[in-house]
This record gives C-alpha cells, structure tokens and sequence, in this order.
C-alpha cells in the first residue's frame, strides 16, 4: 500500500482486535519494566548504598514521578500533532539504557538517572497505548478498552515484581534481577517497529462523526486549565489520579521497607509486592466494563474509599497474612478507580484533542508518585512509616468525598455516552 493512502477504517474492538491486542501485548511489556523496580530497589537502596533516610530511599520514586509526569503532557500533545507511533517508538528507545544503568550502578545518582529514563519510557509510551487504543475503541467500549489496558499494563508489573524478588532471593539483588529488562526492552521495541500501526485516522473518524469541538484547537494553556480546574469533571478526575498514584508511590517505595522493619524476607515482600498489582490487573477486566454499565463517578469515589481502609489496614497491622490480605483490598479499590479515570476522560475530551487531555491528567496523576515519595518519606523519617501511610490513607479517603461531592457523572449507561 502507498504511504499517502489511508486504509478503510472503523471503530470498535471487534473491527480493530488485532491491533488491538498487540498494543495490549505491548503495553504488558511497559509495565513489566516498572515490576523490575518494586520488590528489589528500595531494598537494593539500604542493603547495597546505605542510605539509612526513607526521603532518600524513595528519592528514585521522586525522580522517576516527575520525568513521568511531564513527559505525559508531552506524549499527548506530541502524539496529538505528530503521531502516536512515533512517540512510541521513542519510549521504547529510552527504556534500553535502564536495566544496564541499574546493573552497572557505582553510586545511587546512577538509580535516579536510570529512573529519569526510566520515567520518561512510561510517560511516552504508557500514555500513548491508552491514547491509541482509546482511538480503536470508539465511544461504546471505551471501558472495557481501558480494563484490558490496565489488566495487562499491572498484571505485568504484578509478575515482574514476584519474578524479580524469587531472582534475587536466590541470587541476590543485581545484576541477574535486571536481565529480564534487557530482554522486555529487546523484544517490545522490535514488535512497535514491525507491528504497530498509527491510530491517528481513527481519532479523526470520531470527531467527524461527533461534531465539531466548541474549540477545534484550544491553545495549551487554555487546556491546561480546562482540565486542571475549570471542568468539574475532568478536574475531579485529576485529583483522584494524583492521589491514587500517591499511595501507589508509598506502596512501591514504602512498603517493602514497611515490611522487612515487621520481619519479611526478600521472598516474601515478592508474594506481596506481585498480590496488589495482581488484584489490581485481574480486577479491571470487570471494573472498566462495570463503568460502561453503571457509570464512573461512584465506581471512582467508593474505590478511593476501599484504598483507603485498605491502607489503614496495613499500616495499624502485623504479619504476612494480615499484609497479605490488605494488599489484596487495596488491589481492589485501585481496580475499580485506574480504568475508570481513563474512561471518564475520554467520555468528556473531544476526539480532536483527548491526546492532550490525557496527557494533563496523567501529568496530574503521575506527579502523585513523586509526591507521594517525599511526603511519605519525610513523615516516615519523622513519625515512623505506619504514621506516613495512615496519613496517605486518610488523603485518599479525602479523595473520594471529593468526588462524590464535585464531579458530574460522565457517562450515562451504555452506548449513551455524555458529551459536552
């Protein structure tokens, strides 16, 4: 086919499924290169560097929250002006260095470059998967796109984490823990440069088929406000992904400290650092096509609410079985609010625009890693770090009630979704 002819397209997953499924496939592989990180860093920063402070622990957090954050504002404008595939591409390139970073570290500043790199891998290519398939999906299973999305984005990670903490229990942890991000990267970059197609036709189809936008091309600062502040909705969905992040922050960096100063071993931090983002994946396969049914504000405030209690479970309790079973809650509570926020963006932004909207709100949304890490970090350097999780957990409650009390519903019940 000649490059300047656009093929026949459709919307929907059935017409889109092999596309589709490869970006699933793909994005698996994105969040299998943060599962690297989750059981085996925060204990690598003790047991190999010495640093005594949990600010300086999750600094790695820090760093990587912030590298992800801006470069989602960047992916979807990026994406929104020069094409999904090639921001793609360019996530995948900047995940190669990584695990070499991580392996051949000298100094902890090495860790906090390998997650500057690492941030900007997931904002680039983690934004635009979700932007891309939401493309492929249309207005009716806008849901359920984005619960397979995160199935398999968190599942992975889930995996990753359990096989990295099984490694370095029995070989400690570096280098072998790491060999597997060589091969994620290896494998993901040749799949989108032989595979991937661009999905920028099928965006436009939508907006052809919805109308003209009030504001065909709002300037940057202009979306940025609307998004941020001035839309209830997608302002209240913001919020709720800043502070969803937050308390997953304290649970990557956190917990696994949480958990060994209670007497775990490496490999049974794995079991628990794999069972929240395992409930968290699987659960979304239900969760994102629940939203298309019932609704997304109320699956949103009450699975804030179930986060919550969840890290008030965990930080007023001891033991493996007790941990185990928090996580797990706290994996279900997540699974209802991830796909749902997505979903709920894309009921609200224009076709013409959603890959910019998606990007602020995951602006927004993964600026709650890096402040999660340093509010999580000095609280715990200061009070002990069951008084910094209790604290998030009662911001995340917070959370929900502000949904509840602010945010319009954004979809009302299926194939009717609500446009502004």
């Amino acid at each position: 086919m000649r490059p300047d002819r656009v093929p026949a397209i459709a919307l929907g997953l059935r017409a889109n499924w092999r596309q589709f499924w490869l970006l699933v496939l793909i994005n698996a592989f994105v969040g299998a290169m943060v599962g690297l990180e989750r059981t085996v860093l925060p204990l690598l920063a003790e047991a190999e560097f010495r640093l005594a402070s949990s600010t300086a622990a999750l600094s790695f957090i820090t760093t990587f929250g912030i590298a992800k954050a801006l470069t989602n504002f960047l992916a979807g404008r990026l994406g929104d002006r020069y094409g999904r595939r090639r921001v793609l591409i360019a996530g995948w390139v900047f995940a190669v260095p990584v695990p070499f970073l991580v392996i051949w570290a000298p100094t902890w500043s090495w860790i906090l470059f390998a997650n500057v790199l690492l941030g900007i891998n997931q904002g680039l290519a983690w934004s635009t998967t979700v932007i891309m398939k939401i493309d492929l999906a249309g207005p009716q299973q806008r849901g359920l796109a984005m619960g397979l999305n995160e199935f398999a984005g968190y599942l992975a990670v889930a995996a990753a984490a359990l096989a990295t903490g099984f490694i370095a229990s029995r070989f400690g942890l570096r280098p072998e823990p790491f060999y597997l991000g060589i091969a994620i990267t290896a494998i993901a970059l040749a799949i989108v440069l032989l595979f991937v197609r661009e999905t920028q036709h099928h965006a436009a189809l939508e907006a052809d088929l919805r109308g003209p936008a009030t504001r065909t091309e709002p300037r940057t600062d202009q979306l940025l406000m609307h998004v941020s502040w001035r839309d209830p909705a997608l302002s209240s969905i913001s919020q709720a992904g800043l502070v969803n992040n937050l308390n997953d922050g304290v649970a990557w960096g956190l917990f696994p400290l949480f958990f060994a100063a209670g007497g775990l071993d490496v490999g049974q931090i794995g079991v628990l650092a794999f069972i929240y983002p395992a409930v968290w994946g699987l659960l979304q396969l239900a969760t994102g096509p629940l939203s298309d049914r019932i609704g997304r504000k109320w699956l949103i405030a009450s699975g804030m609410a179930v986060q919550g209690l969840a890290l008030f479970a965990i930080a007023i309790s001891t033991g493996f079985l007790s941990w185990l079973l928090a996580s797990a809650l706290l994996g279900a509570g997540t699974a209802m609010v991830y796909p749902t926020l997505l979903a709920g963006i894309g009921d609200v932004a224009h076709p013409r625009w959603r890959g910019s909207a998606v990007g602020i709100y995951r602006l927004w949304r993964d600026s709650g890693y890096a402040i999660g890490a340093l509010l999580a970090g000095s609280i715990a350097d200061a009070f002990g770090m069951s008084t910094a999780i209790t604290i998030v957990a009662a911001l995340t409650v917070s959370s929900g009630a502000l949904v509840a009390v602010r945010m319009p519903e954004t979809h009302r019940g299926p194939g009717t979704p609500f446009s502004r």
